[in-house]
């Protein structure tokens, strides 16, 4: 299985919210393991694990959970990704839902039931509903929550003197930020129900309410450079990615060998050196920044001790994880909570 990623757009857009809201950008990139390189390119392929990196270095640092929700309200999806230019020429609001169910992997890798679209629009008795089918346990709550919030947001700002949201439903218990969803979602909210959805007023369903008149010419332009890149997406799957999946269990026991990956996945150490050569990387070199991106998530989580990272990155004494560690951020693991926090 290889790492699920997304589109740089994304964290590059928080980061500059964050750091508005008076986090550090240096802290953020070292947290992470991401680049300026990695951000400056909207469609870049950056790892999931890394953008939750981002988000609670952010949290951190700011001392506000509920930051990534105020950057999805505050912020426009068209400006992070090419999705978001095709949802504001479709027709209407099914329309919309088509496109982002065709083109989500653009955004992000996202796990879903077997057979089953992300976003369903549901007709019943109780009204109309935006139902979210993505698969997430309790520490990616924050999927649903930006989700729900972007769908606000585009249409707050959209259609100002319309009414759209009504009320949510959602699998995750209340966040610490709960006290303030009367005044970022402004409507009822059910806390640890059986589905993640949004209620919205029944008139966007009706044949009368449409989109305004988009421009087909920017619309088919935008579908067109959509579906090049998702068939990119879809064929290319690096070599970076399918050794980082092969890896990342086995960080905790030091030394990998290369020959034993490249047999795990079905071929020579001459051919994995030359897939890595085309990338412009070796095999050390994944090695290295994998560990680098999993000491900042563990740290970063406060939930595991200096020592114990090293364990779990494989270094046989705490010494050798310090001076590595050094050599990524320029400081201590100890001086590097302490500027953090």
């Amino acid at each position: 299985m290889t790492e699920e990623t997304m589109a740089a757009g994304f964290a590059a857009s928080f980061a500059n919210y964050a750091c508005d809201k008076g986090a550090k950008r240096d802290v953020l990139l070292a947290a992470s393991g991401l680049s300026e390189d990695d951000l400056s390119d909207q469609d870049n392929r950056i790892p999931v694990t890394a953008y939750q990196t981002l988000i609670g270095a952010a949290i951190h640092q700011t001392g506000d959970t509920a930051l990534l929700v105020r950057h999805t309200l505050d912020t426009r999806l068209e400006t992070m990704s090419v999705v978001g230019q095709i949802l504001h020429t479709s027709a209407s609001l099914r329309h919309s839902l088509e496109q982002l169910n065709r083109y989500l992997h653009l955004m992000g890798d996202v796990e879903l039931p077997m057979g089953v679209e992300r976003f369903e629009l549901l007709s019943t008795k109780d009204g109309l509903w935006i139902i979210d089918h993505l698969v997430a346990g309790p520490d990616k709550s924050f999927w649903a929550e930006a989700s729900f919030a972007r769908f606000i947001s585009e249409f707050r700002r959209s259609f100002p003197d319309a009414t759209f949201e009504v009320a949510m439903e959602v699998t995750y218990a209340p966040p610490p930020h709960v006290d303030q969803y009367p005044e970022l979602f402004r409507v009822p909210v059910q806390f640890n129900a059986s589905r993640n959805a949004l209620q919205i007023d029944p008139v966007w369903d009706t044949p009368e309410t449409q989109f305004e008149p988009g421009n087909a010419y920017a619309f088919d332009l935008f579908t067109r450079h959509a579906d090049g890149m998702l068939a990119k997406l879809q064929a290319v799957k690096t070599i970076r990615a399918q050794i980082e999946s092969q890896i990342l269990p086995k960080l905790h026991e030091g030394t990998i060998s290369m020959d034993k990956v490249a047999k795990d996945l079905a071929m020579s150490r001459q051919t994995l050196y030359r897939r890595l050569k085309d990338e412009g990387i070796t095999f050390a070199e994944v090695h290295d920044a994998l560990r680098q991106r999993m000491a900042m998530e563990y740290l970063g989580g406060e939930k595991v001790t200096v020592n114990e990272t090293a364990y779990l990155l494989g270094f046989s004494e705490s010494s050798s994880f310090v001076r590595a560690f050094k050599r990524w951020t320029g400081l201590s693991p100890t001086a590097y909570l302490s500027q953090a926090g």
